[in-house]
């Protein structure tokens, strides 16, 4: 029963990653948000296919700008931005702490380390750097807190997922079984829900930019007001406005102690 779901489940992957990597190339968004859109759509199916269909695909021509202004939207952008970086560098350490012999708490801390390294240096500071004026350090300085608290809460949901599917599943520990990646599959969704809210906290703030616009310059020129299309332009309203309620500090308590929790029914889970 269950390799029949998990045949239907990679069949209908393929699917929806070949229609969003075709067609996502017309989308008037950043390259890193469509790659972003790639990656999502390959840890989560054609749920990630309906994301961007219904989340960021430009319903006509020149409305892209209005139709991702939306703060459901621009969370969507954010949160994908968020689990399609950290993602790599978890799916990394869990097949590093296979290969290995790496479990429990020390496999947790190595997905978390590398798919945080990799989140936040490349995904968000190295390929958003445009958005802090060209400087990588000051990218890394401006993406550091929103990344630390969108990671939180996806590993807070990820890793009791994750361990609760292997404690009951064989072979789904090993990479080299399609269960692995199935079970990961799950536990990237399951992340990717419990990010959401954080990351609206954050693009409600503008500590965290959600879904753009970009398009060749004469057609940028006479785009709708909105999310347009240059990078500078989501660069200047980020961190600006209001000061966050609650503060950053106290949501980047209440992350942690997410996480603690997160990690604690873990641990219960696969004891059961």
């Amino acid at each position: 029963m269950l390799d029949g779901v998990m045949l239907l489940w990679f069949v209908l992957t393929a699917a929806a990653l070949l229609f969003v990597a075709v067609d996502i190339r017309t989308t008037p968004e950043s390259a890193v948000l469509k790659w972003g859109f790639v990656l999502l759509t390959a840890y989560t199916g054609v749920i990630g296919a309906f994301l961007y269909v219904l989340g960021c695909r430009e319903p006509l021509p020149g409305l892209h700008e209005r139709y991702v202004a939306a703060r459901w939207r621009q969370t969507l952008g954010s949160t994908m931005h968020c689990v399609a970086g950290d993602g790599v560098g978890i799916l990394a350490g869990a097949v590093l702490s296979s290969v290995f012999g790496l479990a429990g708490l020390v496999e947790v801390v190595v997905e978390y380390i590398l798919g945080f390294a990799f989140g936040w240096t490349i995904f968000q500071a190295l390929f958003m750097r445009d958005m802090a004026g060209g400087s990588y350090l000051r990218a890394l300085r401006s993406t550091f807190v929103a990344e630390l608290l969108s990671m939180n809460l996806l590993m807070a949901g990820m890793v009791p997922t994750v361990m609760a599917l292997k404690s009951r599943i064989p072979f789904a520990a090993d990479p080299a079984n399609p269960r692995f990646w199935f079970v990961m599959s799950m536990g990237l969704l399951v992340g990717f829900i419990f990010a959401y809210p954080m990351n609206w906290w954050l693009v409600a703030y503008h500590l965290k930019h959600g879904m753009m616009t970009v398009r060749p310059a004469a057609a940028a020129a006479g785009a709708h007001a909105g999310m347009d299309a240059a990078a500078p332009h989501a660069s200047m309203s980020m961190g600006s406005g209001e000061p966050p309620w609650p503060s950053i500090p106290v949501m980047t308590l209440l992350s942690f102690l997410a996480l603690v929790v997160g990690v604690a029914i873990a641990f219960l889970l696969r004891a059961t």
